[in-house]
């Protein structure tokens, strides 16, 4: 008998940035089933954080079932991301997914881009 052992998801989300990807899906393009984070290059340090409605679901890609929806990260994101955590942080002033990656080993000034 083999005995099939479930792997972790690659990021965790906190129950904020779920509460957000609620949100996006309950305000969602027709057609959308989920939400991808993806790094394309760009920005001062090489990488970027992208957070974007997704339609077809691509079989490459990591595949999380929140409460609020399906949230996919890009297949070849994912050994830049393994081990990070995603949040969501409103104030005042700034909102936006806020990202603790143990991969990164420097960013921007700004925050915008990382490099791994």
């Amino acid at each position: 008998m083999t005995t099939t052992r479930m792997r972790p998801a690659a990021i965790q989300l906190t129950p904020a940035a779920q509460a957000r990807i609620a949100a996006l899906m309950a305000d969602a393009p027709a057609g959308a089933i989920g939400v991808k984070l993806s790094t394309p290059r760009r920005g001062c340090s090489g990488l970027a954080y992208s957070v974007d409605y997704v339609s077809i679901a691509d079989p490459l890609d990591e595949r999380i079932e929140t409460p609020g929806g399906l949230f996919f990260v890009d297949g070849g994101s994912v050994l830049y991301l393994i081990g990070s955590t995603m949040d969501w942080q409103e104030d005042d002033f700034t909102a936006g997914f806020v990202f603790e990656n143990p991969n990164a080993k420097g960013s921007c000034g700004c925050g915008e881009s990382f490099t791994v």
